[in-house]
């Protein structure tokens, strides 16, 4: 399968996917609305010959036709992320992660695509309290994103039964590392940390510090899609996989650590306050993902732990964010 298109590819997730990808000869379509992604995480690849890009959204079933003919397979990234936001419009997150996501359903199985993998979310498992996250038990969700995320679980389901369609779903535990988008309302929590220590900012931990995160490096996440791709084991598809490192971190622990590797730029980090506020609505108290689901029926092994990737993605921001 040499011909991807990859969704929400100018975004974080997807356009570290189209550059490794791209890096191993494939030929990649990127479709983005460009609603949250940027068009300077994929400018370098526009002169390349192997790369296309469709200015679209998910939500014309037109533009998803157009992007998913002769494709051999899909990576679809696009969707709008965050609790808060879901919070927020409910109604905007939906239409996009079920109305598009449904849309490029229909898309790929008319264009006869071999594999679909998108990407799920450890939301899915709302207020179960079981740790380690295990793909098979699951709770109520607490906010719209995880219904809509868990929505997709049963939508790819039904069209792998129904129509043949190869769908494999990754629920992502709060990937992290280069491109993540530290600014805005809905920024992730580990940039938005890092853009406010570099700017001698206190951080604010929402609640006491204590609850925990499976952090999960960007090149793991690779892995894994790659690993979804090429897999011709039968018993590994139409299915779903905790994409983690299967270990968690309190988001006070994550906090000092950002302060720690920063200060070696700028040792005044150092003496920048943490400080804390009230819980945020629809979060989860602990997440930490059983991997055995992906390592026995992927091979899967994350190449990065905790620490080495956030060491990675502070040198990164620190080389590439102004500050």
């Amino acid at each position: 399968m040499k011909k991807l298109l990859i969704t929400g590819g100018a975004g974080f997730i997807g356009s570290n996917l189209c550059d490794y990808f791209i890096g191993k000869g494939y030929e990649v379509t990127c479709l983005d609305n460009f609603a949250t992604g940027f068009r300077y995480n994929i400018e370098h690849l526009l002169t390349n010959p192997q790369f296309h890009l469709i200015e679209g959204d998910i939500r014309d079933l037109d533009t998803c036709t157009k992007a998913t003919a002769g494709q051999d397979a899909v990576l679809h990234q696009a969707a709008l992320g965050s609790v808060p936001r879901s919070i927020n419009d409910p109604i905007t997150s939906n239409d996009v992660n079920v109305g598009g996501f449904l849309n490029m359903l229909v898309a790929a199985r008319d264009a006869k695509v071999k594999r679909f993998i998108y990407a799920a979310s450890s939301s899915t498992y709302g207020d179960s309290a079981s740790l380690p996250k295990v793909e098979e038990v699951i709770g109520r969700p607490l906010s719209p994103y995880a219904i809509t995320k868990y929505v997709n679980e049963l939508y790819a389901d039904v069209f792998s039964k129904t129509y043949g369609i190869e769908c494999i779903g990754l629920r992502y535990f709060n990937v992290f590392g280069r491109r993540q988008n530290p600014n805005g309302a809905y920024a992730a929590v580990i940039p938005k940390f890092v853009i406010q220590l570099m700017n001698h900012e206190s951080p604010v931990i929402n609640g006491t510090g204590d609850y925990s995160r499976d952090f999960t490096y960007i090149d793991n996440v690779i892995q894994m899609n790659e690993k979804a791709l090429l897999t011709d084991n039968n018993e590994a598809i139409n299915t779903v996989y905790n994409t983690a490192v299967g270990d968690r971190t309190t988001i006070k622990q994550m906090a000092e650590l950002l302060r720690g590797f920063l200060s070696k730029y700028d040792p005044a980090i150092a003496d920048v306050a943490i400080k804390y506020g009230p819980v945020r609505a629809g979060d989860v108290p602990h997440s930490k993902a059983s991997i055995e689901k992906a390592q026995s029926l992927l091979n899967y092994e994350p190449s990065h732990r905790f620490e080495d990737g956030l060491r990675e993605a502070v040198d990164w921001y620190w080389e590439h964010l102004e500050r």
